[in-house]
């Protein structure tokens, strides 16, 4: 592969960053960093309408937290800039005259009213939603249907006009795509889009292939949605007199459920959709980069853990998969426990720390936080587990666990809790062993089974019915602590 490989990711702000965008993004960047090329991210901002404040910020955040730092873009630089569309205007102006002034485009200046009438005229059962198309161009208010003088006039008059691409029929237009090999459309299934709107900005589609080839992009990596907009888009590379980069269309990410991930089945299942949710809920960066890598994509061997710096020496585009790759939420949290678990215990309590404070927590020394690490690594998937789950850590109980407490909670409870209480109370040195050696007497002096008391004891500690070891729990809470809470469990349950 050359060494002159240039890749972007150009992403719309007109929402927070979707999991399949950051895909996206990482199979550029991983591409880009195995063939020692470069990452750009351009932000593609022309659709003024659907912009989203706050957006932008929000796709910078996501590569950055997910460790995809790119090399040229609005807030990193490099010569091919600037690099928000909406700073590029008059570029594209430029070569839609140019298309206009060879015959390839052509000013149209139909109201959405008269569209919408020529789709209903023509509208039949086989074909729905018919197109402006070489057909039905011919029935509308165009430059090809007006005169000259009255498309100047109309034009001098300021009347409102998009620039449409004309696309003749008969032909049939064909590439190779890296991931998908021989692709061809017939140019009749194809309709004359628009170029430039009415606001004067270009459509995606325009601005698209003019900042492309402007950048140097050597390799177009995007979605399969896009996989239909790639004939018109290599058109427009001929009819500019430009070589077309090489493309590779991505294989769609699927729900669980069937068809694709969608932001509305994605919440049915509980399944976060922007890059954001998983940030705040406490995933580790190398597990959903990892996890995201392999929807779509594989190894060719067994191996499932990969550092970045393994997946860029590993991966090729010709190893992704052409089928769509179901997200498999219980295999991110697998992952997700692999990361966590192998990082070192300071880390951890750094990320705890983050995570009691955004539940407005503090007041714990890190000596504390160690040891509720220690605790609970083992038992959660996420740092932000450790707060959810091992809340009794940093509060008493304000209720207790229903089921649990339904199933130990027997007319000889009290007496038991009493007895150890008691036990507890006189105890010379208070450490997880003698706390579990005490339990043990107690229960074997009334010819009971263990689980008889620790059960109702762990329910009246932490409110819950499992957990870390409630001996190493108890110790680090403290004797007052410890008893405080039993005897107000004697009262509440």
């Amino acid at each position: 592969m050359s060494t002159n490989v240039r890749v972007r990711f150009a992403p719309s702000p007109t929402g927070m960053l979707h999991i399949g965008g950051l895909r996206t993004a990482l199979y550029n960047y991983l591409f880009a960093h195995h063939n020692k090329g470069k990452f750009i991210l351009r932000i593609e901002d022309t659709d003024q309408n659907r912009y989203v404040e706050g957006a932008e910020e929000d796709i910078i955040t996501s590569l950055k937290w997910a460790g995809m730092m790119y090399d040229e873009g609005p807030d990193a630089g490099g010569g091919a800039g600037p690099y928000r569309q909406s700073e590029r205007s008059t570029l594209y102006k430029q070569y839609a005259e140019q298309l206009l002034k060879e015959g390839r485009a052509y000013y149209a200046f139909d109201t959405p009213e008269e569209i919408e009438a020529m789709r209903e005229r023509l509208k039949t059962s086989e074909n729905t939603n018919p197109k402006y198309d070489a057909v039905s161009r011919q029935h509308m208010t165009n430059s090809l249907t007006l005169s000259q003088d009255e498309t100047t006039s109309r034009l001098d008059s300021g009347a409102p006009y998009v620039i449409r691409l004309k696309i003749e029929p008969g032909e049939t237009v064909q590439f190779n795509d890296l991931i998908r090999e021989a692709v061809s459309f017939r140019t009749d299934d194809l309709d004359d889009q628009v170029l430039m709107k009415s606001d004067g900005l270009p459509t995606y589609h325009l601005a698209n292939v003019v900042d492309d080839h402007l950048m140097d992009i050597s390799h177009v990596i995007r979605g399969e949605e896009w996989l239909s907009s790639a004939p018109k888009h290599i058109l427009l590379y001929r009819y500019l007199g430009w070589e077309a980069p090489v493309m590779a269309h991505l294989p769609l990410i699927m729900s669980p459920a069937g068809g694709k991930l969608s932001k509305r089945n994605a919440e049915a299942l509980g399944i976060p959709v922007n890059v954001r949710d998983y940030i705040s809920g406490g995933y580790e960066p190398d597990a959903l980069i990892n996890f995201l890598a392999f929807l779509g994509w594989s190894p060719g061997d067994d191996r499932e853990l990969f550092r970045m710096q393994e997946l860029i020496e590993a991966f090729t585009l010709e190893d992704v998969s052409k089928s769509g790759a179901v997200f498999n939420i219980d295999k991110l949290t697998w992952y997700n426990e692999q990361y966590m678990r192998s990082r070192t215990n300071d880390t951890l309590v750094e990320a705890l720390k983050a995570e009691l404070l955004r539940s407005g927590i503090t007041g714990y020394n890190d000596a504390y936080l160690d040891s509720v690490v220690e605790l609970m690594k083992e038992r959660v998937s996420k740092t932000s587990d450790m707060v959810t789950q091992g809340m009794f850590f940093f509060a008493p109980p304000t209720d207790y666990d229903e089921k649990a407490t339904a199933k130990a909670w027997k007319t000889q409870t009290p007496l038991l809790l009493e007895e150890f209480l008691a036990e507890v109370e006189q105890l010379p040195a208070y450490t997880a062993v003698a706390l579990k050696e005490t339990l043990s007497q107690v229960v074997e002096r009334n010819g009971v089974g263990f689980g008889k008391l620790m059960l109702p004891a762990r329910i009246a500690i932490t409110g819950t019915g499992g957990g870390p070891d409630l001996f190493e729990t108890m110790e680090l809470l403290g004797k007052d602590e410890v008893m405080n809470r039993v005897k107000t469990a004697l009262k509440k349950v």
